[in-house]
């Protein structure tokens, strides 16, 4: 599932010996450590997300959606006492679950009650940048002012879900130069969609 978009390179470390926060921040100029994280927290938060959603193809579609926020937003991620990454990414994972939740029920036009212990999953001011995040439309729009280079790389990776690898093979690149388009490319979505959010 998931694990398929990440791939590994060879390393000599022991990367199981890194905390989350250590791998988190190395993801930003190793991209493929991430796979680390995914590993960790895809069943948990796939988990969670079928608590909240029911549907098993929903609840995939979110982890994977919450996976990139976390992988998009790393630079955002400030540790706390008592509330290390697994908060973070399960605040996340809760905003893009229940935003999905809401979407599906104005769909179907019909109110489904969510339990006590699924409002209290909800995130909280810690992570404000995501407060009004509709998934889909607000990325597709920040998509649209980048680049055409810079967007081609981000829906590559993150929403066709093709390998590093793959992506220099069908862009004619090295797996380095598709690293650094990578890197750059999410900080000019980055800096586009907080000029829409937060204008």
């Amino acid at each position: 599932m998931i694990q398929g978009i990440m791939s590994f390179s060879s390393f000599a470390e022991d990367l199981g010996a890194l905390s989350d926060a250590e791998v988190l921040a190395r993801s930003q100029k190793e991209p493929e450590l991430f796979a680390v994280l995914v590993r960790r927290y895809e069943r948990p938060l796939l988990r969670r997300a079928k608590s909240i959603l029911r549907s098993p193809e929903d609840a995939e579609e979110a982890v994977q959606d919450a996976f990139t926020r976390m992988y998009l937003y790393a630079d955002r991620y400030t540790p706390q006492e008592g509330a290390g990454f697994s908060s973070w990414a399960y605040t996340i994972l809760n905003r893009v679950a229940y935003t999905k939740y809401k979407v599906a029920v104005v769909a179907h036009s019909r109110y489904a009650e969510l339990v006590p212990e699924q409002y209290e999953s909800l995130p909280d001011a810690r992570a404000e940048f995501l407060e009004d995040l509709s998934i889909r439309n607000e990325v597709i729009a920040a998509l649209a002012k980048l680049p055409e280079t810079a967007a081609r790389i981000l829906k590559l990776q993150f929403i066709q879900g093709k390998t590093q690898e793959e992506i220099a093979q069908s862009e004619n690149l090295s797996i380095p130069a598709v690293k650094t388009r990578v890197h750059r490319a999410k900080r000019l979505f980055k800096k586009a969609y907080d000029e829409q959010h937060y204008e």
